[in-house]
């Protein structure tokens, strides 16, 4: 049973959505903020090749580890109290890690940030859910909840082109910090603390063995990239697949499994979920590839960098925002394969970025890929919510943002790798990256040129990569979702635009598509 205080008025639900909005928008925003700061971190903390993607992904690694954890934490120990512990170590983090004076120090604290992020995303989505007890305005609600936690994201490199045109790198840390005091100040006059009374306990070792298997998979793909083949990273890769299939395995044989693999019975919302990875797996590594395309090959100010980015935010923004009126109209179903094919179609577009120019294809890339980012941010979310019973909320909440953020961090990390591997395998064989290879002295105009190209063909690999899996995703959808909706139509179930009863694990679960 949910224990919850007295229910809220309508005024102190939108106020107390307003306040949850700032910790979300942060946790997005870290992910993606330091893209356009990672050439004078470079500068300044001389990270080796492998260091430069462990500092962007090592956060959503973090997060993507725990988020079934701590979304069940707070189930068990009360949503808010994780709330203001996470916002408390999550600003203290920040602030460490703007001043962190080596590459390894700032990892260690954006892992801590991570782990701190972790406790935020599950109970703000609960806390949110239970506000607003009318199901159309808790829909309205969920997809503002979306679409900020799509705007963070987007606009991380935005805010953080502005910050460092003035400031140093750490400066886009630092920015954290007024929005969680504000939260921490008012968080407890406007919310009510929330706990599920009959949850079981945390499993340590599904939580261990799953944050290890990650980390250790990740890594063996990371160094297989930079440096080759190697019995250690083979070793670590082993590892990880091995305790990533025992966490599986282990979730089926225990009274209260972190992740409830039973959801997956349904191919709907297993479509949909996967739809929350790809998408942000695909955004996070074009996002920072193209970062680094527009400042290192083109020559762009990060001023310039930055402004470039702004019609692609506000398309996903808006895209986010309308999609409850799209939905409305032609449904969920639509909505997921509509999303794919708009992504796919604005990754193909990357193709016509050349290393002499491409802004303007930059641009329509982002713009027409928007579209279906922030339908996919959208239609996941309200999915989540509305598969599980209440109590539950909190756990099925993490796992619609486990999916985000393990797409942010593994996109950087298997997309990232892709580009680094080739451009150690066609480039001019003098560093392992662009960036530190524009930093060699007195180096050939032919040289530069070469390794330019060979990074620009690793971004048109990684665009044409993440292309296809859309397409093809989207294909899947089509067949899926269609036979669904028969299946559906023929128990009376409606699919398309009402409910259906799927099956999920030991209860039916209603899941509106």
């Amino acid at each position: 049973m949910t224990r919850l205080d007295t229910p809220p008025s309508a005024l102190r639900a939108w106020l107390g959505l307003l306040v949850i909005l700032g910790p979300v928008l942060l946790v997005a925003m870290d992910g993606s903020v330091l893209f356009l700061a990672m050439p004078a971190i470079i500068d300044a903390l001389t990270p080796t090749a492998d260091q430069s993607l462990w500092i962007l992904d090592s956060y959503g690694f973090a997060v993507g580890s725990l988020l079934i954890a701590f979304g069940s934490i707070g189930d068990r120990y009360g949503r808010l109290r994780l709330l203001m512990i996470g916002a408390a170590v999550f600003g203290l983090a920040s602030a460490a890690a703007a001043f962190a004076p080596s590459a390894e120090i700032l990892i260690g604290l954006r892992v801590l940030m991570g782990v701190a992020g972790a406790t935020l995303l599950p109970s703000a989505l609960a806390i949110l859910s239970i506000l607003f007890a009318d199901p159309r305005t808790r829909a309205q609600a969920i997809g503002i909840f979306a679409a900020t936690f799509a705007a963070g994201f987007a606009v991380g490199p935005i805010v953080a082109g502005q910050l460092l045109t003035r400031f140093w790198w750490g400066s886009v840390l630092l920015i954290n910090l007024p929005v969680l005091l504000v939260f921490l100040v008012f968080a407890p006059v406007l919310l009510r603390e929330v706990r599920e009374t009959s949850v079981g306990r945390v499993d340590v070792a599904s939580v261990l063995a799953s944050a290890a298997g990650l980390l250790l998979t990740m890594y063996a793909v990371k160094h297989a990239a930079a440096d080759g083949l190697s019995a250690s990273g083979s070793v670590a890769g082993l590892a990880g697949l091995a305790l990533l299939s025992w966490f599986v395995r282990r979730q089926f044989r225990i009274a209260h499994p972190l992740i409830d693999f039973g959801l997956f019975r349904s191919p709907v919302f297993t479509i949909a979920i996967v739809t929350g990875f790809l998408p942000l797996a695909a955004w996070s590594a074009t996002a920072y590839l193209a970062s680094t395309y527009l400042q290192s090959v083109l020559g762009l100010t990060v001023a310039h960098a930055a402004l470039l980015a702004v019609p692609g935010a506000v398309v996903l923004t808006v895209a986010a925002v309308g999609t409850p009126a799209v939905v409305a109209r032609i449904g969920q179903s639509a909505a997921l394969i509509g999303a794919h094919f708009a992504i796919a179609a604005g990754l193909f577009l990357l193709l016509f970025a050349g290393d002499t120019g491409g802004a303007g294809w930059y641009i329509a890339s982002t713009a027409v890929a928007g579209i279906g980012y922030g339908i996919s941010f959208s239609v996941v979310a309200d999915i989540a919510v509305a598969a599980v019973p209440p109590e539950r909320a909190g756990s099925a909440a993490a796992l619609a943002e486990t999916g985000n953020e393990l797409g942010n961090a593994v996109g950087i990390a298997v997309f990232g790798s892709l580009a680094a591997l080739l451009f150690r395998l066609h480039g001019p064989e003098l560093a392992p990256t662009l960036g530190e290879t524009l930093h060699l002295p007195a180096l050939a105009p032919v040289v530069l040129a070469d390794a330019r190209a060979a990074f620009v063909d690793g971004l048109h690999v990684v665009a044409v990569t993440a292309g296809l899996l859309h397409a093809v995703l989207g294909l899947l959808a089509v067949r899926v979702l269609r036979r669904s909706a028969e299946v559906g139509h023929a128990r009376g179930d409606h699919l398309g635009d009402r409910e259906q009863v799927v099956g999920g694990g030991d209860r039916d679960v209603v899941e509106r598509v």
